[in-house]
């Protein structure tokens, strides 16, 4: 049973390293910003509760057909949409015209990006989102911390519990042995 408790630990332990990985260290390495997706406007492209990974190019490089991150004006909260029109403004800078995938109209407002470069979707990991968004309860980190910390802490207690009874064991038998010895003699 404790090695099974055991592997089931280390599946775990790797899982959430893996993880980990996979959300900070290679977006960092390569280049990409990662989002989660929380609405279905770009339902069956980019589906809600997946962490999309966008890779930041140059605002030059972006065309209609391309899905952005981008703040929408007048909103503090980041937006996922595709491209389906781009004009020039009065200073030659590029305004877009977005659309989510699973919306029948245009979206209300133009986009003019504020800097030089815009994240630009490259790829999803489905439903991994839920999994993040379910960490800005204090309950949940509390589990995802005091589990693993608790579990540590018991297989630790059994780890010694076990050594002192083996050691026990290898007195008794030292004693046991010794008396008999002198009983021989």
């Amino acid at each position: 049973m404790s090695r099974l408790v055991s592997g089931l630990f280390t599946v775990v332990t790797v899982a959430a390293i893996g993880v980990a990985l996979l959300l900070i260290v290679v977006p960092l390495v390569f280049g990409y910003e990662r989002y989660v997706i929380t609405g279905g406007s770009m339902e069956p492209t980019v589906h809600k509760g997946a962490v999309a990974f966008d890779r930041v190019v140059p605002v030059g490089q972006l065309e209609v057909g391309d899905v952005i991150t981008f703040k929408p004006p007048d909103s503090t909260s980041q937006v996922t949409h595709r491209i389906v029109g781009v004009q020039l403004d009065d200073r030659g800078r590029p305004v877009f015209r977005t659309r989510g995938d699973a919306n029948e109209y245009e979206d209300p407002w133009e986009v003019s990006l504020p800097g030089p470069t815009q994240a630009r979707y490259s790829f999803q990991i489905p439903y991994l989102g839920y999994g993040l968004a379910a960490l800005t309860f204090r309950w949940v980190r509390l589990l995802v911390l005091a589990v693993p910390a608790f579990a540590i802490g018991v297989s630790l207690l059994v780890s010694v519990w076990r050594d002192a009874a083996a050691e026990a064991r290898r007195e008794r038998t030292a004693v046991i042995g010794a008396g008999v010895a002198e009983a021989e003699e």
